[in-house]
């Protein structure tokens, strides 16, 4: 690439949201949606910009007016959509979500026969862009298929651990043919990652079952320098070398958990970029996740600084 390089890069994942505008009602029930960016990675980019950082997304649309929608949505959060390639066959995905309050929010995928984020090759790769940026960042369902996998591997290659090199779990049940199979690649792109965030769902698959604490620590053991586990109303835990940290869940009016751990990642890019120490980044986090639960959207909905820090403030 040409420039400066990103401070934060992400890979994988993109669709377009659809949310009813009322809660509390099935699919079957609802008349209308509102239209959102959505996708974990590509949250974590907008993420990132809203605290004013060089982000950019390598992924995939489809040729229609969703992927179309998809790149001017990049553009006006100030996400680098220059990575965003066109599929000539595959659609781009849709999401639709179901929102009951406080902790209810089912997602119906239409991202078959295969999504075009599960086409990104070895050969869409810029490499030096991969190097060089400050933080890149993988998703595990990056993993679920081919060439994606492949791509995502070799791209955490490329890194060799340099900067910060963070794997989000992110495990999607439907993406995967069994749990094994997840665990088996998660392992393998965790060798290649400096940072490992995920829920205690997610880490179980890959280091087992266990209290937080005894999967933070299995975690560290396979040579990571952060690990977090989010256990949603219980809070988070954050463990390092030097110890670890647990924090308790603000106390908001949930609207939808939907982005908040989409929101928490950006907010855990925004720590590392300002090179503070892992309790302000877990505390800071914490709040991001908080903030964004109390809102619809995802990508929408993300937070800048002075949001997070207010509501810190309020919930104090």
């Amino acid at each position: 690439m040409t420039g400066n390089a990103f401070e934060v890069l992400t890979i994988g994942r993109v669709g377009v949201d659809l949310y009813p505008p009322e809660v509390g009602l099935p699919l079957s029930k609802v008349t209308s949606f509102d239209k959102f960016l959505g996708g974990s990675p590509t949250n974590v980019a907008v993420a990132a910009s809203r605290y004013g950082h060089s982000s950019a997304v390598i992924t995939r649309v489809g040729d229609d007016g969703f992927g179309e929608y998809v790149r001017v949505a990049l553009r006006g959060f100030g996400v680098d959509d220059r990575y965003v390639g066109t599929d000539p066959v595959a659609r781009t995905p849709l999401v639709f979500a179901e929102i009951y309050p406080p902790d209810h929010f089912p997602l119906l995928f239409y991202r078959e026969p295969k999504a075009p984020d599960m086409n990104i090759m070895v050969e869409d790769l810029d490499l030096d862009a991969i190097r060089l940026a400050d933080i890149f960042w993988t998703t595990g369902t990056g993993l679920s298929d081919e060439p994606s996998r492949s791509a995502t591997l070799a791209a955490l290659e490329e890194r060799e651990r340099k900067g910060h090199t963070i794997h989000d779990l992110d495990f999607r049940p439907s993406f995967w043919s069994s749990p094994e199979d997840a665990g088996r690649y998660q392992r393998l792109a965790l060798d290649l990652a400096s940072v490992a965030v995920g829920n205690q769902e997610e880490c179980a698959i890959v280091v087992g079952p266990g209290t937080p604490e005894q999967q933070v620590a299995r975690l560290l053991d396979l040579g990571l320098e952060l690990a977090i586990v989010k256990m949603g109303p219980a809070g988070a835990l954050i463990a390092w070398s030097g110890g670890t940290e647990r924090v308790a869940p603000l106390d908001v009016d949930v609207v939808s958990g939907l982005g908040a751990g989409d929101a928490f990642g950006g907010a855990v890019c925004h720590g590392l970029l300002l090179g503070w120490d892992p309790v302000a980044i877990l505390h800071f986090a914490n709040a991001a996740g908080a903030y964004v639960a109390t809102q619809l959207a995802c990508a929408d909905a993300m937070p800048t600084e002075e949001e997070v820090r207010g509501l810190m403030l309020d919930t104090a």
